[in-house]
């Protein structure tokens, strides 16, 4: 199922009973989106496994220790001979025609434990029948092939002959399939690497009689397992008699009863996945308290070092970037142990598949502290893998990730610092797929990973937002006719793009008063930017700082121009409409904070005009310090801080950490922009950062040269503002408050992507994404 929302009825008139009809829709449409919900929520209470034929016939295959001709988990066997499926095979009870392997392992393994005790023998011919009739696909290339799959089948082909079975394959092509494992193991032998090692001893159940405890008890694990994996755990309990092995064995089988899954535990990956999909799709908001539960207890977890999450690669890099985004202290020291050699040789280069890379590929971006070089390695070898596989093709839709390959190019073409929030999750719902079927040594699925609900649940949300978003941005195209905002001819006219930048961050319908205030004030520093620039004398100018200073609707007969007035009343009605929302939000008057912003802006332009008339030359710290003020950022995130829901106390608002936090944000986007319209400036007469940094080098640097050095400015500031934004301790701006100037930093980054962001073609397309083009739901 892909996409979409559902078409809204539009009754109106259509009857004398329209409105009730309209009326119960609605209900009906609340009753459906809150049973998700709750169907969702019930979610985090247990994790869905499937359980597995393949790891459940090892199991039933082990021997008592009292009586050897009998099995020791006879309910294992019990399991077998009642879930053979209708076509004679063992397994996922959907068999896709890509995941054949899989089901003759599965169906292999639950032959031999069924003839290991000579139960079922009709069970056993139809298995048999099966593998015979699909044997041709062992040696198929394009069939999704469990990990160990070619030393694992010749092993269990070996074993069936022991145990007389007429296995149904002919002896050229018996010797083919023995002779490519004694190759396999031979050249693991011989490398005799940690990697080839831990292969071998995952996959000890097709070692036969070369298994090696001394080489496997290593990799035992702290609840009595080899990798988590029950088949391992039942070969090395069945030739070693290790007293762990059959701990973790009896324990799994009290938690699933009669059979067991081919990886335990899985909760934590699998809880961290319902968090990462539920924030990719852009409805985590409704699940706060659940996630927050998740996400203390993962912590917990990571300050004890479990080995659930630092010994798998995905777990530990999700849960690495899910808890330092969410704000947990953790140290990017565990993800060393992940390096390009450990991927690409763990478990026979198993783990070297693009879903992993990807999720290290992400971890590598959330640098915060300047000595993380752990990080920058990762993010180096990881991107430069991901952009080879792309550019040479290797990356290939398929049944377990068929979006991989657009998720691949995203993640590289948008890093999380410049992907907004509602584009992302508009992106990650178009490609998402609910099938949550994995492969390790057989298949399994749990319904935590992936599932349609999560899929229902964003649709409507993102379709009910962008219905809300439409209105807004009606409203604020007639307040922009009344305050006659587009009889300005100097002024560009960007409403759609101002508001974009809301409702792409701040998409929460109870975020209205944020949205509006932001769009407003994106509006309003717009047209104050080229009436500065361009569409104003210096005598409007001053006369513009002074009627604001004065503050007086009624100061009017004031104003030298036209332009003058309209921009004047503009700003006191917008700024006196968002002052009062915010003092109510607040319980105090903060209107003369948003004055005191709106004087601190216009004054800074004005010193810019100046500079330029005069053909002054301010040092760079002089234009620095004017220049963060000047890039207008202050009256569009400040006052919108007063309406996302905490208190903000004068004294926060007067606290250095609330300063820092718009100095980082504004000094980034000002460098960002300088870049980006230097030419243009220049050819203007104008200078910024990169002129003045030229001409302070005395001719010594180039323009890329002041380039590169600008950019590796925006690097730092915006890895110390993620910091800021992500540090808990000592901090006194709430976090809901210091996201707006990551959310804004993000805005800045996608729209210097390419160019100043008003003319992209794909900054339209954005647009019309977030705001326009509903998602539809439909057949695949």
């Amino acid at each position: 199922m892909l996409l979409s929302s559902n078409k809204q009825n539009n009754l109106r008139g259509a009857s004398p009973n329209g409105r009730s009809t309209i009326a119960e829709n609605r209900n009906a449409a609340v009753l459906s989106f809150e049973g998700t919900k709750n169907r969702i929520k019930k979610m985090f209470n247990k994790v869905e496994l499937s359980v597995s034929s393949y790891d459940t016939a090892w199991v039933a295959m082990i021997p008592s220790l009292n009586s050897p001709q009998n099995p020791f988990f006879p309910e294992c066997l019990n399991w077998l001979l009642d879930n053979q499926l209708s076509d004679g095979s063992w397994g996922l009870s959907h068999h896709d025609p890509l995941f054949i392997k899989d089901a003759i392992l599965s169906t292999l393994a639950s032959v031999l434990a069924l003839k290991r005790w000579n139960v079922g023998q009709e069970q056993i011919n139809k298995g048999l029948y099966f593998v015979e009739s699909n044997l041709a696909s062992a040696t198929d290339d394009k069939q999704h092939s469990p990990i160990g799959f070619d030393i694992i089948l010749p092993a269990m082909i070996e074993y069936a002959t022991s145990l007389d079975l007429n296995f149904p394959i002919e002896p050229a092509k018996l010797d083919a399939v023995v002779h490519n494992r004694e190759l396999k193991l031979k050249r693991a032998w011989e490398r005799n690497s940690e990697g080839d090692k831990a292969y071998l001893a995952y996959i000890l159940e097709g070692m036969g009689n070369l298994q090696d405890w001394e080489m496997a008890k290593k990799y035992q694990r702290k609840n009595g397992s080899l990798f988590n994996s029950p088949s391992a755990t039942a070969a090395a309990f069945t030739n070693f008699k290790n007293g762990g092995c059959l701990k973790y064995l009896c324990s799994v089988l009290e938690k699933f009863g009669n059979a067991v899954p081919t990886v335990y535990p899985l909760d934590i990956y699998a809880r961290l996945c319902m968090v990462d999909s539920l924030e990719r799709l852009g409805i985590d908001r409704h699940f706060r308290e659940e996630i927050k539960t998740v996400l203390d207890e993962t912590y917990r977890c990571w300050l004890l070092e479990d080995e659930n999450i630092f010994l798998d690669s995905v777990t530990c890099a999700m849960a690495f970037r899910i808890l330092r985004l969410n704000g947990y202290d953790v140290s990017s020291e565990p993800l060393t142990q992940f390096s390009e050699d450990h991927i690409f040789n763990y478990l026979g280069g198993h783990m070297k598949d693009i879903s992993t890379i990807l999720e290290l590929y992400r971890a590598s971006q959330f640098i915060i502290h300047p000595n993380e070089s752990i990080l920058e390695k990762q993010n180096f070898w990881t991107s430069h893998f991901l952009k080879q596989e792309l550019s040479n093709g290797s990356i290939r839709a398929d049944k377990l990730n068929k979006y991989i390959g657009q998720e691949v190019t995203e993640a590289l073409k948008f890093p999380f610092y410049a992907n907004l929030e509602r584009l992302s999750s508009r992106k990650a719902i178009e490609h998402y797929n609910i099938d949550s079927t994995r492969i390790l040594k057989t298949s399994y699925s749990s319904l935590n990973i992936r599932n349609e609900y999560f899929l229902k649940l964003a649709v409507e949300d993102f379709n009910t937002c962008q219905s809300i978003q439409q209105t807004e941005l009606q409203i604020l195209a007639r307040w922009i006719v009344e305050n006659k905002l587009d009889e300005l001819n100097f002024a560009r006219q960007k409403l759609a793009y101002c508001y974009f930048s809301a409702a792409a961050t701040l998409f929460a319908p109870e975020l209205y008063d944020a949205r509006i205030s932001w769009a407003k004030n994106g509006v309003l520093t717009t047209v104050v930017d080229d009436f500065f620039d361009v569409g104003g004398s210096e005598e409007e100018l001053l006369n513009l700082i002074q009627l604001v200073e004065k503050w007086d609707v009624n100061v009017t007969v004031e104003c030298c121009s036209e332009n003058v007035k309209i921009i004047f009343l503009a700003l006191h009605g917008a700024i006196s409409d968002i002052g009062a929302q915010a003092s109510m939000w607040q319980g105090r008057d903060v209107k003369y904070h948003i004055i005191e912003i709106w004087l601190d802006l216009l004054k800074s332009m004005l010193k810019e005009a100046e500079w330029l008339k005069h053909k002054s030359t301010p040092t760079m710290d002089e234009y620095m310090t004017n220049g963060y003020v000047s890039f207008a950022l202050g009256p569009i995130v400040l006052p919108a801080l007063y309406l996302v829901g905490p208190k903000l106390s004068e004294e926060v608002v007067r606290h250095s950490e609330f300063h820092n936090l718009y100095k980082l944000m504004s000094t980034g986007g000002r460098l960002l922009n300088d870049i980006h319209s230097f030419k243009r400036e220049s050819e203007e007469g104008k200078l910024n950062a990169v002129s003045l940094a030229m001409i302070q080098s005395n001719g010594n640097a180039t323009e890329e040269e002041c380039i590169k050095g600008m950019k590796s400015v925006i690097s730092s500031k915006r890895r110390e503002l993620l910091r800021l934004v992500l540090q808990e301790k000592g901090c006194v701006v709430p976090r809901a408050c210091k996201d707006l100037f990551w959310k804004m930093s993000k805005v800045l980054h996608l729209f210097y992507a390419k160019d100043d962001g008003f003319t992209s073609h794909e900054m339209a397309n954005a647009v019309n994404a977030v705001i326009r083009d509903p998602l539809l739901l439909t057949e695949s």
